[in-house]
């Protein structure tokens, strides 16, 4: 296993983190406590989650899985989100929801502490500088040793970094955006104000939540029991383009004559980004598992490179226009 450092902290993570937002929920018990168990046996020590994964039980079972070696683990969960019809301070970056939220997630964790605390998503309500705040009561009372933010546009990284200086706060030392090769917009601005700022790139769905693995063909129905076939609301405002599908295929005929798999191709492509620290892989099954540590065996070539700008160029995503619907283009007002 190789480790890097996470951003300019001395801290050390695996260059895979182990996602387990499947945890709990498609994934039972049994199965995530032996994933949690072999990644660390292989030499994982990033664990991801979050108090909104299958209503806390990810956070559960993570924290009864690493119990016993809790301090040779780097722990992450986030704060943020919640359900948009349920009660208004249950979610968002307010003083009181970060705190409490805080104190729920330390209890289902079954710790007293938490190695990195990430804003889930930016809060268009809340001011920047009452969550930096909270963040740094956390900080002084030992509840997170670190903080960092996930689904940041670049001007609200560089922003929070300035509002935790003129606080007198550590500044956040991570960064966790959706990056993969058939969505490379995280390259225009979120990862080079990461990299400025000094914080580490830890990507979330590098396999493009399951495109990148090949297993969809373009105009065919999919599986019934893929996220796909399920209608996640996720991959369908996100990934299910027909331009992502079509490249997968040519991802994937493209790395079996190089001898790789295509999930380990797609995967080893986003570690080999220079402002990478870690990358999010969240199996559903130990097969996966399996599959996706392998990616730490490929070595990406400039041919590679060359070939998946062929593909999607820098900084843009698949299909022409495409805009996450839940990261809005928020610099235009029109004039009532």
């Amino acid at each position: 296993m190789s480790y890097r450092t996470l951003g300019r902290s001395g801290l050390q993570v695996s260059s895979l983190t182990l996602g387990t937002m499947m945890f709990g929920g498609q994934t039972d018990a049994e199965t995530s406590l032996r994933i949690i168990d072999t990644a660390f046996d292989q030499g994982i020590n990033f664990i991801d989650t979050a108090d909104v994964y299958n209503a806390g039980r990810s956070e559960e079972i993570v924290g009864q899985a690493i119990a016993a070696r809790r301090d040779d683990w780097v722990l992450a969960s986030k704060v943020g989100m919640g359900p948009a019809d349920g009660p208004a301070n249950r979610r968002g970056l307010s003083r009181k929801h970060i705190l409490s939220g805080a104190e729920a997630s330390l209890r289902r964790l079954g710790t007293d502490y938490l190695d990195v605390y990430y804003l889930h998503r930016e809060d268009h309500q809340a001011p920047l500088e009452e969550t930096v705040s909270a963040i740094g009561d956390l900080l002084r009372q030992g509840k997170i040793r670190y903080w960092g933010v996930s689904n940041y546009r670049g001007w609200r990284i560089a922003e929070i970094a300035s509002v935790a200086e003129r606080l007198g706060v550590d500044r956040p030392i991570v960064s966790q955006p959706l990056y993969n090769l058939v969505n490379r917009q995280a390259e225009v601005e979120q990862i080079t104000a990461a990299a400025f700022h000094g914080l580490g790139v830890v990507p979330y769905s590098p396999l493009a939540r399951g495109v990148l693995s090949g297993k969809y063909a373009p105009g065919v129905a999919p599986a019934s029991d893929s996220r796909a076939g399920r209608q996640d609301k996720r991959i369908l405002e996100t990934e299910w383009r027909d331009e992502s599908l079509r490249i997968a295929q040519k991802v994937k005929q493209y790395a079996g004559e190089r001898g790789v798999g295509v999930v380990e191709f797609a995967i080893a492509w986003v570690l080999n980004n220079a402002a990478v620290s870690s990358a999010i892989v969240g199996p559903r099954t130990e097969e996966q598992w399996a599959t996706y540590v392998k990616a730490l065996e490929v070595k990406i070539t400039a041919e590679d490179e060359a070939f998946v700008d062929a593909l999607v160029t820098p900084g843009h995503a698949s299909t022409p226009g495409y805009n996450d619907p839940t990261h809005f283009v928020s610099g235009r007002w029109v004039r009532s």
